[in-house]
């Protein structure tokens, strides 16, 4: 049981990596649509690539979204409209019709009895005409000769004409023509002002009959037009895809995409995903363990990587899940862009290519999808360079957003067969944007959310203690709190700093290390020295010495101590552990020399240990640079009288020594790398003590 506790510790980094491997994995499948993968590819006007495809199985032919839409306006535009009558409405106006008749009216305002009875009795078939017909308050122009439904006591009376209703908004006509046609336009006033005291609406429209009977008509509608027959063909070998052979090739995957999902063969399908999702992770991580061990060796750094390729397919999944049409506004190019501003570009593309492959079997037209993101990825590492800088970012994403208005605009043209700009610059039929212009609005949209890239690789620098070349670019800067307290304490640590600073630059800059990274690591190597600055020589203003009245052991011991000082002093301020690695490694497990030998000279079996850098030794290009600069500039303060000869020989000697010493062993640093280095460090002390002419007094 203690063996298997050794062995799962020894191996724990190894077992995270699996169990990241597996879980991203099962996140990913599970994210992956809920149905088989249609095993052939094809898009409208061009050729059947394939063999001639025939029916494998019965299924219908679906209808386009168009077509569907089309049926439910017709619907819906013959769509019965259902009015009620109200029969309590009918028997209170004719309650209050003989009061309001004989105050309006009188025997005596009339000639005599008999015209008061047949005014009343003419009213009164007015009045009854009008509730027989039907009068309705609101007056709807478009069901104008039109057969409308009518129920009475819950019971449909069948189909009437909508004009027979009498319009209230149309009464002193209907009064006008009455009093016309029985000869009573002396009364014609008194008339309409009866009817306008009297007079309600008994019709109105049922709308929650109405709407209830639509939407039956609306569900009776058939998805499908008819079915082809099992062994039917459907396309052949270079037809022309359109028509009624799209239609059927859309059904037919469709259908096939449901059904092979709800079949006995669903864990066969998962299985298949599962195999190609572990497929592409896996040669994410052999890519990353055979070209970046040292990000391999970091599990945070691979979570990290992890986490964005999984950030990016659940953010493209639930766009796709929202509509499917929206898919070009995800900024996917995002993933190169933070990858490239962390690690390296080729990581970078690596992990975006890989993304897009798994996306290809969540998003629709796969292969046009795949080929603009590829494209446009590739475009991203190769624009987007020191991020640092506003201009270069925003330069970047027009380029990327152009680059995808071009290959889809060519993708357009292969689908449409050409353009007619008259119709592509003009509105569509239904009066809004054409599809090649939506898209274009998207590419601009996923431009402008590629800009939020910023504010997150600040974010991923709090959450995972990851350095970018933003915040290197602020920590490099000299009027910082920390670089301040140094130039003030240790004025000739600071002015060392500065000319290692610009030796390791240049040096990385020339074999193509991370310069930005290199110059900051140089700018804080020694703010250790703050501690004790006079025990360093370049801090002495004066003859006097501390070391003097030291041992040589405590001598060393305090120069030594600098490392570690400098490790806490930028653990207090919080500088990142990347910049931490220089201050660890820029003296490597080398010796303090100069005391270790004033030590011997008074006692020859003194240990060497006590007089040796903790370490540890340089682990990557850049810590390496700094190493060979630190030391060279340090030691050719003691250069008397030096010329260029003297200037490479002393630069070959220092480096040869730390490579014997095998400082490097542990750097991806190669033996031509390191020759060029020494040819920069040679130009560039050259450059320092160049001979000057000697100017007359």
């Amino acid at each position: 049981m203690k063996k298997l506790i050794t062995k799962l510790y020894k191996n724990q980094s190894f077992i995270y990596k699996l169990l990241l491997h597996i879980l991203t994995t099962v996140l990913v499948v599970y994210l992956f649509p809920k149905g088989g993968k249609f095993q052939y590819e094809f898009q409208k006007g061009k050729p059947w690539q394939y063999e001639t495809l025939v029916a494998p199985f019965d299924f219908p032919i679906a209808k386009t979204a168009k077509e569907l839409e089309e049926e439910k306006t017709l619907r819906t535009a013959n769509a019965k409209t259902y009015y009620e009558y109200n029969s309590e409405v009918v028997t209170r106006v004719k309650n209050n019709y003989d009061k309001q008749f004989n105050q309006l009216f009188s025997i005596d305002s009339l000639i005599d009895t008999g015209g008061f009875n047949s005014l009343k009795r003419k009213t009164s078939q007015l009045l009854d005409n009008f509730y027989r017909s039907g009068i309705i308050a609101v007056v709807d122009e478009s069901k104008s000769n039109k057969l409308v439904e009518l129920i009475e006591n819950n019971e449909d009376k069948g189909a009437v004409s909508y004009d027979r209703f009498i319009k209230l908004n149309n009464l002193r006509e209907y009064i006008k023509k009455f009093a016309e046609r029985e000869g009573l336009e002396n009364y014609e006033t008194l008339i309409y002002n009866l009817f306008f005291e009297i007079l309600d609406p008994n019709v109105a429209i049922n709308q929650e009959h109405t709407n209830s009977v639509l939407a039956q008509e609306l569900s009776g509608i058939s998805p499908v037009h008819g079915n082809v027959q099992k062994n039917i063909r459907i396309i052949a070998k270079g037809e022309v895809v359109e028509g009624q052979k799209l239609k059927q090739l859309n059904s037919l995957k469709k259908e096939y995409e449901s059904q092979v999902w709800n079949k006995s063969n669903y864990n066969w399908i998962v299985f298949g995903y599962i195999i190609l999702v572990a497929l592409a992770l896996m040669m994410l991580l052999l890519f990353i363990r055979k070209y970046r061990p040292e990000i391999y060796e970091n599990n945070n750094k691979v979570t990290f990587i992890f986490m964005n390729i999984v950030f990016m397919i659940v953010l493209t999944t639930l766009v796709v899940k929202y509509d499917s049409n929206y898919v070009y506004i995800v900024p996917l190019c995002i993933l190169p862009l933070i990858l490239k501003a962390f690690f390296d570009a080729r990581l970078g593309l690596f992990a975006h290519v890989l993304t897009v492959l798994l996306l290809g079997f969540i998003v629709p037209n796969s292969s046009e999808y795949i080929f603009l993101q590829i494209i446009a990825g590739i475009v991203t590492i190769l624009t987007v360079s020191e991020l640092y800088k506003r201009a270069n970012l925003f330069i970047s994403v027009g380029q990327i957003t152009l680059i995808y208005i071009v290959a889809y605009f060519a993708f357009y043209i292969t689908h449409e067969g050409g353009i007619k700009f008259s119709e592509v610059f003009s509105r569509n039929e239904s009066g809004s944007l054409h599809v090649i212009w939506i898209y274009f609005m998207q590419f601009m949209l996923c431009g402008l959310a590629t800009l939020f890239v910023q504010p997150l690789i600040y974010i991923y620098e709090k959450m995972f203690g990851l350095v970018s070349d933003v915040s290197l670019l602020e920590l490099s800067d000299t009027n910082s709190k920390l670089l301040k307290r140094l130039a003030n304490e240790a004025p000739g640590t600071f002015h060392h700093s500065l000319q290692v600073a610009n030796l390791a630059e240049a040096a990385a800059s020339e074999i193509g290390a991370n310069t930005m990274l290199v110059r900051v690591g140089a700018l804080y190597h020694d703010i250790g020295k703050m501690t004790n600055p006079t025990f360093f020589i370049e801090n002495q203003a004066t003859s006097v010495n501390p070391h003097d009245e030291l041992a040589p052991d405590e001598s060393a011991k305090t120069i030594i101590d600098h490392v570690l000082d400098g490790i806490e002093i930028a653990k207090s301020n919080k500088l990142p552990d990347r910049i931490i690695d220089f201050i660890r490694t820029h003296h490597g497990t080398s010796t303090v020399y100069y005391f270790y030998q004033k030590a011997k000279e008074l006692d020859e079996d003194v240990a060497i240990e006590k007089f040796q850098y903790p370490g540890p030794i340089p682990f990557s290009k850049e810590t390496a640079i700094l190493m060979m600069a630190d030391s060279v500039e340090a030691a050719s303060k003691s250069l008397k009288e030096p010329t260029s000869q003297k200037i490479d020989q002393f630069v070959e000697r220092i480096i040869d020594k730390q490579m014997e010493a095998q400082q490097f062993m542990n750097a991806d640093i190669t033996l031509k790398e390191i020759v060029t280095i020494k040819k920069v460090l040679k130009k560039k002390l050259n450059n320092i003590y160049h001979l000057r002419i000697e100017y007359p007094e």
